[in-house]
């Protein structure tokens, strides 16, 4: 029973996320785990505070922007490996 919820929040929490990006970009209708979200523009240099800081409030764990390490934020995967329950 706990990693049936723990699996729903890790998906909510990543839908979050997803729709979040969605919304900035109207011509996608979803994104791959590993597409590379910075690479593709999907998240870029204006809205990346804003993306970092609705990881931070999604996951409940506040994030340290001067030793965040890029690969964490890279993939929705990557995302949900670091800041998401398992």
């Amino acid at each position: 029973m706990t990693e049936q919820i723990t699996q729903e929040t890790t998906a909510q929490g990543i839908g979050v996320i997803k729709q979040w990006i969605l919304a900035k970009h109207e011509n996608l209708t979803d994104i791959a785990p590993d597409e590379d979200l910075i690479e593709n523009r999907l998240v870029d240099s204006l809205s990346f505070v804003e993306f970092v800081f609705l990881i931070a409030e999604t996951s409940g764990q506040e994030i340290d922007m001067d030793n965040l390490d890029l690969a964490d934020v890279r993939t929705l995967a990557a995302i949900e490996k670091r800041f998401l329950p398992h």
